[in-house]
């Protein structure tokens, strides 16, 4: 189980600190994994559905790479979903991608205390996974813990923010990695 896919949903990694370092710390860790940039790719917004399926079926684990927007997944990887997880494919009777293991990884701007009952949004980070669980159940992915980090915004970033969202986002790659290790023992990592 060595064929890793992430699918990095940012929609400007060019801009991004967290995600563009978890992404790098993921791609030196397992540089034999594959990695679909989505806004680079995609910058015109035509999805490749036949590269982005053949891809899918290759992996047998899907990593999802992305900052929480609006509770969800950025506009370009929902479009990306729209697009490539179509019946036939990615669920129905012919359904090809049954038995993967699927993993979220995302950052939120909100701080953590926030996501809880008795936080601003009234809800913990599970309440608003639902549709993803659903999205697994229908396309029969085996759906893992989320590995995921709060409070990394842009707002009033300054060069010691920006060396304290790189520190965090290299630990939650460090559990990224630690989960897959998890998965698949003889998964090799570079040095």
């Amino acid at each position: 189980m060595n064929n890793i896919l992430i699918v990095s949903g940012h929609p400007n990694l060019s801009e991004s600190i967290a995600n563009a370092t978890i992404l790098h710390e993921l791609a030196t860790a397992l540089p034999e994994a594959e990695v679909r940039r989505l806004d680079w790719l995609y910058p015109d917004h035509k999805i490749n559905a036949e590269a982005e399926q053949k891809s899918l079926l290759q992996a047998d684990v899907i990593i999802w790479q992305f900052p929480f927007s609006w509770y969800s997944l950025p506009g370009i990887m929902k479009l990306w979903l729209d697009e490539v997880f179509v019946h036939g494919f990615a669920h129905g009777s012919t359904a090809r991608l049954g038995g993967k293991k699927l993993i979220l990884s995302f950052t939120t701007g909100a701080p953590q205390a926030l996501y809880s009952s008795e936080g601003f949004f009234a809800h913990n980070i599970e309440d608003y996974l639902i549709q993803f669980e659903t999205t697994a159940r229908l396309c029969n992915l085996d759906l893992q813990k989320p590995v995921y980090t709060c409070g990394i915004n842009y707002a009033d970033r300054d060069e010691n923010k920006i060396a304290q969202q790189k520190v965090i986002a290299k630990e939650h790659a460090s559990r990224l990695i630690a989960l897959l290790k998890s998965l698949s023992p003889e998964l090799k990592l570079a040095v």
